[in-house]
């Protein structure tokens, strides 16, 4: 059990989170750093990063995703499977989804087949990678440098969430001036140094 927890969180069986090292080796490949630095899934929710362990064998019949929808009004979904079968210029193409943006809404992906990554910046600006398998959901938080990509089994099949008509713009760092950038800054990033302020003034 990673970062020395004594319950058992069931969400690591399909999501597992790491800083990055800094080398430029295929982008498919772990990146861990040496020795490895483990990311608590807790520490993604503070950085706005929500996940779950969902079913994905029986998604079309799934309370809990039934009721994850209802809850925060998703009201669309649709499906895409990445591989080198189904996707056109394979290499050059999962190179384009690996340049960091952002989006002014949320990024909700459920993957139900294969596995992949998705990194965040930390309250640094330094990388965590986030490895999701099957069964494994997560809301990125509108707002957000990221980026994604596949790992080295080069398949990936994802739910895509939408509240309301499917909107997906990424926009390439910089960004910081989008009204989006700026709440998620407020709501994570400054809320977080404040804390951390008076935590060493206390």
């Amino acid at each position: 059990m990673q970062m020395g927890s004594t319950i058992k969180d069931d969400r690591e069986e399909v999501l597992q989170a790491w800083y990055m090292d800094d080398t430029d080796d295929d982008q498919r490949l772990p990146h861990h750093r040496n020795p490895k630095e483990f990311v608590s899934l807790e520490k993604l929710a503070g950085l706005g990063v929500l996940s779950w362990r969902l079913d994905a064998d029986n998604y079309e019949t799934d309370d809990e995703l039934k009721k994850i929808r209802e809850t925060r009004g998703y009201s669309y979904t649709d499906f895409r499977e990445v591989c080198p079968e189904n996707l056109p210029n394979y290499e050059q193409t999962i190179k384009t989804f690996f340049r960091e943006h952002l989006h002014i809404d949320e990024e909700i992906r459920y993957c139900v087949a294969g596995s992949c990554y998705y990194d965040v910046r930390d309250h640094d600006d330094n990388w965590i990678r986030l490895m999701v398998k099957k069964g494994g959901m997560i809301i990125l938080p509108a707002g957000i440098y990221h980026r994604f990509t596949l790992d080295t089994n080069n398949h990936v099949k994802v739910m895509r969430l939408f509240v309301g008509d499917p909107i997906w713009t990424p926009y390439s760092r910089p960004h910081d001036h989008l009204p989006a950038r700026k709440e998620y800054l407020e709501s994570f990033i400054h809320k977080a140094d404040e804390n951390t302020s008076v935590d060493a003034a206390a």
